[in-house]
């Protein structure tokens, strides 16, 4: 495939004085899969409008950053522009139209998106990065693009500014949009995202994630609490009117529950026995570039996606960042622990390595952290206590991806985003092969131990059991607990009888 690369500085090619375009915007391919829209559509199609290309991945955070920019930008210009995702595949998984559909549904895009699955529109429009906005006038012209995150100040300011030009030339029609966005089935829950396993109190500790929740059940999966009103939002207080957008990972000190809330860009408390929920690092805004440390309460964070507990300190897998941050539970002070903030993989010093969008993170009992780099679909250690540096135990590089089980050297995974320590092993959701695998730290042979690779929802032998796109799983004991997110599923793994069952979560 064409190489490409998320990136995270906005970066201008060109935006001139005049936001006339001069060269024909490239036409869809015919025959292009759509979704959010009742037909496919043209490029003339948006005539009349200030038409924008949103050229991404699904896997990508920096694409997942401008989302709500563009919903917004969306929302306040309902009639003079109109938003055009190009789903441009990295992963294999990605190029499935119906993994595309559920994407959109989990992060709520709602305009038309195109399944660039042979990368025919990226190279037309000669896109190099992930995200690029593209921009193309009312008479179907390409104006220029931007590499990396829009932010919506900088957005609405272009918009302004374009719209007053077009205005004046007389070749800005406002029409409403032509979207029939899709809608995800009705269940009780809605892309769990991440899990965690109390066994000692006979409990689970859900992420709803698509509910905007945390759902407290016993073994079975019976809910005894629901921890969030289900409304996305950042509010403190009681359970049921506390708010979250999209949380995540999960780590537990007593009655303590930390929570990684993901699109709130915070980290959140639950206190169980007090029955509230607090706000204890990140401002509710996402960082922009490079964020130094400091004072919890006063930075902005960038899409924290999982914790990890090692006596005080709170270890943080900053997705957004592409680093691990430590969050001082005492001092409340939090700072870049591991990686530069450049996306890439490279072993050595945890202030010098380079890491790609960590999504998983787990502690062994020496204060070691494992985590999953999706990027480079990895699984990495850091040494934080002796040795003072970060290995690779599986994966090389951005575009080094697979199914493949063996040694470290030969093994491959698939942007996984969920792993889990115990006795020596190393646990895996290689979340986009649709597989729970695990390994060993001492030999690093992968193998897989659920999930055919099929995407589905299926009970069974280990063998046979089939997964969709699980994000996170907590082992406990001979058993393994899988929020199996696309499926809207919570999965028990029984290790002793070789079985993979689905929990009934309700209450």
């Amino acid at each position: 495939m064409t190489a490409g690369r998320c990136y995270n500085p906005s970066l201008e090619v060109p935006l001139a004085t005049t936001y006339a375009g001069k060269t024909n915007a490239p036409e869809f391919p015919a025959g292009a899969e759509w979704l959010n829209t009742p037909r496919p559509l043209s490029v003339r199609d948006f005539a009349g409008k200030l038409l924008i290309l949103d050229f991404w991945t699904y896997c990508c955070i920096n694409c997942m950053h401008i989302v709500p920019v563009l919903r917004r930008l969306e929302r306040d210009y309902p009639e003079q522009i109109a938003v055009v995702g190009v789903h441009s595949a990295k992963f294999d998984e990605e190029r499935s139209t119906e993994n595309i559909r559920q994407a959109i549904m989990r992060y709520g895009v709602r305009h038309p998106v195109v399944n660039d699955a042979g990368l025919d529109i990226w190279r037309a429009y000669a896109v190099r990065a992930w995200p690029t906005v593209m921009f193309v006038d009312p008479e179907g012209k390409v104006i220029g693009k931007i590499e990396g995150e829009l932010t919506y100040e900088r957005g609405a300011s272009l918009i302004d500014t374009m719209l007053k030009e077009f205005r004046a030339a007389g070749v800005l029609k406002p029409s409403p949009a032509v979207v029939q966005p899709e809608e995800a089935a009705r269940s009780l829950l809605s892309y769990p995202g991440k899990v965690l396993a109390d066994v000692e109190g006979e409990r689970l500790f859900i992420a709803d994630s698509g509910h905007h929740r945390v759902l407290v059940t016993d073994l079975a999966g019976t809910i005894q609490t629901v921890i969030g009103s289900g409304e996305p939002g950042l509010a403190d207080g009681v359970l049921e009117g506390a708010r979250f957008n999209h949380p995540q990972g999960m780590v537990r000190f007593g009655e303590a529950l930390y929570v990684a809330d993901t699109e709130n860009h915070a980290i959140r408390v639950i206190d169980l026995e007090a029955a509230t929920v607090e706000t204890i690092a990140g401002t509710g805004k996402q960082g922009e570039g490079h964020v130094e440390g400091g004072d919890a309460l006063e930075v902005d964070l960038r899409s924290p996606w999982d914790l990890a507990l090692v006596g005080r300190s709170l270890y943080i897998a900053m997705a957004g960042s592409h680093q691990i941050w430590t969050l001082d539970l005492d001092r409340r002070v939090v700072q870049a622990t591991v990686g530069t903030g450049a996306e890439n993989i490279a072993d050595g010093p945890p202030e010098t390595a380079l890491l790609a969008q960590p999504s998983g993170i787990a502690a062994d009992d020496e204060g070691v952290l494992y985590f999953v780099d999706s990027e480079t679909s990895s699984v990495r250690s850091v040494d934080l206590t002796t040795a003072h540096h970060v290995s690779t135990l599986i994966g090389a590089g951005l575009f080094e991806f697979g199914d493949v089980d063996g040694d470290g050297a030969s093994a491959r995974l698939q942007h996984p985003l969920g792993v889990d320590f115990q006795d020596g092993m190393i646990y895996v959701a290689d979340t986009y092969n649709s597989k729970i695998k695990r390994l060993g730290t001492g030999t690093r042979a992968v193998a897989t131990l659920a999930g055919s690779g099929e995407r589905a929802l299926r009970d069974g032998a280990l063998e046979t059991a089939a997964f969709y796109e699980p994000g996170g799983l907590s082992v406990a004991g001979e058993h393994i607990y899988v929020a199996d997110t696309n499926n809207h599923a919570l999965r028990l793994i029984d290790l002793a009888r070789g079985q993979v069952t689905t929990l009934t979560v309700d209450f």
